[in-house]
């Protein structure tokens, strides 16, 4: 990575350089801002996103009457020293303005009341330096010569259909009310996003497109997985290549967990062996350049055939979300979903002996939940801009909230034998199997956005046998 030097507001002297920087010479100075090229400004039509943010804004400002809000995109966060991560806007803040992953960091989305009537929307972002500036050549956060060019005001305003400032003219009040800092308005464009739009749906479905051709990719790699010492490191590496070239990347870190580690809910480490005779459990999403991510879980048989006990637990899993699926309907309680899958798994658990009461005394409320040490996280969570979408809602609205069409969520029960848990026989140690699916809401009941991706244990084998040899 090449070193850069401080930036300074001057346009003709020399930036101010820390002790490790070399200062640049006044030839240079004198000279760095001419024999440029004159350069035309392309206003595009709106994407068409905007349209979709303009009716989000409306719906937003009329909750908040009188009210000045403020929604920021966030800035860089540092990685180490003078590194900085990715940049990713803050969700609301995508959703309101439609600025996906070429949103400017330390943009402000304000809206300005107008009395009781509404608001006068002003977005503001830090518009690009001309070449006569020391920005341009010296400040590797945004001079064109370090990371390309930055969007005009204009550009901008064009494309998002929306009024814009540069970030200079924008001042912080006592009075703001700020996303994330004001409780009601993040719980508000929170639970905006509960349904989506035609648009947001489509967004989805390209995510889990993308998504279903990065576990394509793997499994084709399976051969050159099991002979790696990091194998699960490998796995990571080819979902990223798709995702970075399908999409603008992950939603959220890759988990490959192989074996034992299967039985890790948020195995991100990724740095065991993939082994022929094991499992491994790949939970995946691709998010795309607007920033909406697939949350796709499948777990596959290394050496492409699963044992009768592997097989035995899968299809368990497997019946559990297919009964979960069924009991989504319109004006259904999202946890009935839960309820449903666990129904099944509280059956085949005291079934198999596990757990010291029947499947009925395990489901109560009170007494009951034995069958949760091998589930005990959620079936069922809202999916969009966050892998963990509308996390800010209301109990009443998320968990005790209706079913409504528009609404996307996952299915995703699992079924989790710890290698050192001694409350089941040994061949069942070890063996970690989630299946998980992307879910679409519709008046008519749901429709599963990933079905394409093979699902049934006689599927996924024959998926391997495809692709892999």
């Amino acid at each position: 990575m090449s070193d850069s030097t401080d930036t300074s507001p001057a346009t003709t002297e020399e930036p101010v350089v820390s002790n490790r920087k070399q200062p640049f010479p006044q030839g240079f100075l004198s000279t760095i801002s001419t024999g440029w090229a004159e350069r035309a400004e392309t206003i595009a039509p709106p994407r068409i996103e905007a349209a979709y943010a303009a009716a989000r804004r409306v719906a937003l400002s009329a909750l908040f009457p009188g009210s000045r809000l403020v929604i920021p995109a966030g800035e860089l966060k540092q990685r180490s020293n003078d590194t900085d991560y990715p940049f990713r806007a803050h969700s609301a803040f995508a959703h309101l303005t439609g600025w996906g992953a070429d949103s400017e960091p330390g943009s402000v989305l304000v809206f300005e009341p107008r009395g009781d009537e509404g608001h006068d929307v002003m977005l503001y972002f830090r518009e690009r330096a001309d070449r006569t500036t020391s920005e341009f050549y010296a400040d590797a956060n945004v001079g064109e010569f370090w990371i390309g060019p930055r969007p005009s005001l204009a550009q901008v305003a064009a494309d998002l259909a929306i009024a814009t400032a540069h970030l200079d003219a924008f001042t912080a009040s006592d009075a703001d009310r700020r996303v994330d800092e004001d409780a009601e308005l993040s719980r508000i464009v929170s639970e905006l996003r509960l349904i989506k739009d035609e648009h947001e749906i489509a967004q989805l479905q390209l995510a889990v497109d993308v998504t279903g051709a990065g576990f394509d990719d793997i499994v084709r790699e399976l051969p050159r997985i099991v002979t790696h010492p990091r194998g699960e490191r490998v796995v990571e590496g080819v979902f990223h290549q798709r995702a970075r070239s399908d999409g603008n990347g992950e939603g959220y870190d890759t988990i490959a967990a192989s074996g034992a580690h299967a039985c890790y809910l948020h195995w991100t480490r990724n740095d065991g062996r993939v082994l022929p005779g094991d499992l491994i459990l790949i939970d995946a999403g691709v998010e795309v350049d607007s920033l909406y991510t697939a949350d796709i879980t499948r777990t596959l048989p290394v050496n492409g055939r699963f044992t009768e006990v592997q097989r035995r637990v899968y299809e368990t899993v497997r019946e559990a979300a297919d009964v979960a699926f069924a009991a989504a309907r319109p004006g259904v309680k999202f946890r009935e979903i839960h309820e449903a899958a666990m129904s099944v798994i509280a059956a085949r658990v005291a079934e198999w002996g596990l757990i010291p009461v029947t499947a009925q005394e395990a489901l109560d409320a009170d007494r009951g939940g034995q069958h949760r040490r091998y589930m005990v996280h959620g079936t069922s969570h809202h999916l969009g801009l966050d892998v963990h979408d509308c996390a800010q809602a209301r109990r009443d609205m998320y968990y005790e909230g209706e079913l409504a069409p528009g609404m996307v969520f996952t299915i995703e029960p699992g079924l989790y034998f710890q290698a050192d848990d001694l409350t089941v026989p040994e061949e069942l140690r070890g063996i970690g199997v989630r299946i998980e699916d992307d879910i679409l809401m519709t008046a008519e009941g749901p429709v599963n956005l990933s079905a394409g991706i093979p699902r049934t244990a006689d599927e996924i084998e024959a998926w391997i046998a495809r692709l892999s040899n």
